[in-house]
């Protein structure tokens, strides 16, 4: 990833093990609505964590090195955060996200390198 963006990342009920490969578009007006999409897997290490920062490494197939998560503070539920980029050797000023989920779930997120 870039670490110059910084993406929104909202914090969610936990879920049950069970929907870890779950895919789908939730239709509107039902709870949770819109796609659902594994858009990568992997492992993690938590280096340093308080109430309004969490620092960590990922190993991931798309995601990888060091990220952080803040805290919004001031605005919103209260659970938003943003989510930040290292800068390691694994960041890439080119890296593109782009966005293309079909109806009735294809899979269509991917991670491209531009560099």
């Amino acid at each position: 990833m870039n670490p110059a963006e910084k993406r929104l990342a909202v914090q969610v009920e936990d879920h049950p093990l069970g929907y870890i490969d779950f895919e789908s578009v939730i239709p509107e007006g039902d709870y949770g609505a819109g796609p659902v999409v594994v858009w990568d897997k992997g492992d993690y290490t938590l280096e340093k964590g308080n109430p309004g920062l969490l620092e960590f490494v990922l190993r991931g197939r798309k995601l990888n090195g060091g990220f952080a998560l803040v805290r919004i503070k001031g605005r919103g539920k209260g659970n938003e955060w943003l989510l930040i980029k290292r800068r390691d050797e694994h960041a890439d000023a080119g890296w593109k996200l782009e966005l293309a989920l079909k109806a009735g779930g294809e899979k269509g997120r991917r991670s491209s390198r531009s560099r």
